[in-house]
Formats: structure tokens, C-alpha cells, sequence
């Protein structure tokens, strides 16, 4: 009986044994399912969080190249800021050859600042550079650079690549005269180059302040310069418009024109004397322009012109010449003390007439002697 239980159980062990296997089976599939499911989940979870981070992360990308292109209005603001610094380019490149302004002298008068006269203290020409240097680097000095550009029928010595004036015609705008002007020992100091702004004029009216740069600019600026008469020019010496005007009246609306252009140019002032002196000259032309840099040598011919065209005026007019007449023949003996002073000064070389600031020598000065005028035109070490 015995036997025979344990044999059916045996049977149903070895019967049942397939159905547990299927249960089992079952189980794990059922397992295995929820453990697939849950795979599968996880994964679904980390992408979410894996779009979340990527999304901020392209929303930051994004927000740094918007960062960029919103910029970029920014970098076209640096163009838009170029052109202005492109006009102050300009602008300095107007200041190194004109007066950088225009309109009627008048106005830009009543610009300038007046104030008293510094003192003379510490003025020497070499505080203006080396006199008649080339400062445009064309290998002719300023001099000759202004001989050439303010006369007609100019003729230049041979060798010199047409860079020393041997002869010419200026109409002078200061007497209104026609000068024939040779190179020579005797004869060259006939027609000078004056400073329109004499420079001990500009250093007690603000050139100090200017560096030795823009002083020897002002002193070899062709704006600041002109071909005149030679007594006329020595007659004025550093006066202002206070105290000096060119004998021709028809040329003192451009003269104090000229003057307001450079005082305006190199930041100098005026004062209240010279400032009354220029408007009561500008009353009588209250359109008159301040002349431009790049008419300078238009503005010279034009001068020239209007002198000639009053010029049979001003010989009908001879009877009351003689009323400057005498201002002349009265400034025409201060050579003579100069001659008897200039026995005692002496110049070993050129170098110490430079270092003294009086170069050019002129025949007739202090200190002029023939070795120091090597080509015998009456100007040495220029």
C-alpha cells in the first residue's frame, strides 16, 4: 500500500512536474515582463530629464547666441562711431593746411578770446624751429616756397631744382607797388616773407601753450605767410592790428581777414585793442570771408589782382600818398641805429645766428656779414 502511494505520488510529481515548470515558467515571464516594463521605463525617464536639460541647454545656447546677434547692433554702432572719427580725421587734416573754418570774418572774430598781452619772457624764433624749414619735404625751404608761389615770371637760379628764386614780379599787397625782385647781394631783401601773425605776437597770445611741433607749423604755415614789400614788412615788425595795417587800404579787409584765420587756426587770442582795430577795418566790408587753406594761393593771386585793378586809381591818387610817405621815410632811418648797433655783434657761423634766433640776416642787420651769406643775395643763413 505503501508502495503503491508513494509510487503515485511519485506519478503525480513526474505528472505535476511539467505543470510547476509551466508555472515557473510563467512566473518568469511574467518577471521578466515587469522587469522589461521597468527597463523600459527607466530609460523613458532619464530621456524626459535628458530633453529637460538639453532644452535649458540649448535655451542658454541660444540666449548666448542671441547674445551675439543682439550684439551685433553693437558692432555696427562702432561704424556708425567710425564717422565721426573719420571727420575728426578730417578735420586734423584740414588743420595742418587751412584756417578749418569759413564764413565771415566778423563772426569768427567774435569766436576768438580776448585777453591782455602775455608777457615776452622766454621768446626766441628758435622757439618756432629752424626758420624757413621744409616742412612739406618737397627739398625747397619755405622762403623760396612762398617767392615761388606769390610772384609771376618766376626764373630759378640752375642747379637747384627749381627750388631757389632768382627772379620774379610781386604785386605787392601791402603798398599795392610791383616789385621786380632779382636774387642778389643788394637786391633780395626787396621782397620779404612776413608772417601775417608775427610769431613774438602769437607767443604773448597763446603760442606758448602750443608744443614745438605746432610752433614750428605756425611759423612755416604758407597760410600764415606772404611775399611783401621788404621796408613794409620791417615797418610792422611784431605790431598787431592795433598798432600796424598795410598802407594799401584796399588789402586790410583780407589782411585782418587772414589774421582771424590763423589766430582761429592755432587757437591764439586777440586783444581788446586789436580786436577794436579789426572791426572797425571789418565795418567797411562786413562780407568779408576768412580765406581757406586751399585757396591760399588763389587768395594771393586774387590780392595781387585787386591791386592792380585800383592800382591807376591809387597813381591818381598820388597827391595824398605822401600822407604815408613820411611814415615810411620816418621808418626807413631805423636800419641806421640797427647798422651802428650791429658793429658789435658778431656771429661765428649760421648755427649761432639760429641758436639766437635771428636768422635770416639781412643785409643791414646786427650781425650780417658777407661769409655768412655764401650765395650774395643779401640774406644769410637763411
Amino acid at each position: 500500500m505503501n508502495n503503491f502511494v508513494n509510487a503515485h505520488a511519485r506519478h503525480d510529481d513526474n505528472r505535476n512536474t511539467p505543470r510547476g515548470v509551466f508555472s515557473r515558467e510563467r512566473s518568469l515571464t511574467k518577471l521578466i515582463a515587469a522587469i522589461l516594463a521597468g527597463t523600459m521605463l527607466l530609460p523613458l525617464s532619464a530621456c524626459g530629464g535628458s530633453d529637460s536639460d538639453t532644452s535649458a541647454l540649448s535655451s542658454d545656447s541660444a540666449s548666448e547666441s542671441a547674445t551675439p546677434s543682439e550684439s551685433a547692433p553693437p558692432s555696427e554702432t562702432p561704424e556708425s562711431s567710425a564717422s565721426p572719427s573719420d571727420d575728426a580725421s578730417a578735420q586734423s587734416d584740414a588743420n595742418s593746411g587751412s584756417s578749418n573754418a569759413s564764413g565771415a570774418a566778423v563772426d569768427m572774430l567774435a569766436t576768438l578770446p580776448v585777453k591782455g598781452r602775455a608777457p615776452k619772457t622766454g621768446y626766441a624764433r628758435t622757439q618756432f624751429g629752424a626758420a624757413w624749414s621744409d616742412v612739406d619735404h618737397n627739398g625747397c625751404d619755405t622762403r623760396n616756397d612762398i617767392l615761388k608761389r606769390d610772384m609771376t615770371n618766376v626764373t630759378f637760379k640752375s642747379g637747384t631744382h627749381d627750388c631757389v628764386v632768382k627772379t620774379g614780379t610781386l604785386n605787392d599787397p601791402y603798398t599795392g607797388k610791383t616789385i621786380n625782385f632779382v636774387r642778389g647781394q643788394h637786391t633780395s631783401t626787396a621782397v620779404q616773407i612776413d608772417h601775417v601773425v608775427a610769431l613774438s605776437d602769437a607767443w604773448q597770445k597763446g603760442a606758448q601753450q602750443l608744443n614745438a611741433d605746432q610752433r614750428l607749423q605756425l611759423a612755416n604755415d604758407p597760410y600764415n605767410l606772404l611775399a611783401v614789400d621788404g621796408p613794409a614788412n620791417q615797418q610792422k615788425s611784431d605790431s598787431d592790428a592795433a598798432s600796424w595795417l598795410p598802407s594799401n587800404k584796399s588789402f586790410r579787409c583780407q589782411y585782418v581777414a587772414r589774421q582771424i584765420g590763423v589766430k582761429h587756426k592755432y587757437a591764439l587770442w586777440v586783444t581788446q585793442a586789436e580786436k577794436d582795430a579789426m572791426t572797425n577795418v571789418l565795418s567797411g566790408c562786413p562780407g568779408q570771408t576768412v580765406p581757406d587753406g586751399g585757396g591760399v594761393v588763389a587768395s594771393a593771386q586774387a590780392d595781387s589782382q585787386l591791386e592792380q585793378t585800383p592800382e591807376p586809381a591809387q597813381t591818381t591818387q598820388a597827391a595824398p600818398a605822401p600822407a604815408p610817405a613820411p611814415a615810411q621815410t620816418q621808418a626807413a632811418p631805423a636800419p641806421a641805429p640797427t647798422q651802428q648797433s650791429g658793429v658789435d655783434v658778431y656771429y661765428q657761423n649760421c648755427s649761432a645766428v639760429r641758436a639766437a634766433g635771428k636768422a635770416p640776416l639781412y643785409q643791414g642787420q646786427p650781425g650780417y656779414s658777407r661769409k655768412l651769406d655764401r650765395d650774395g643775395d643779401g640774406v644769410a643763413c637763411e
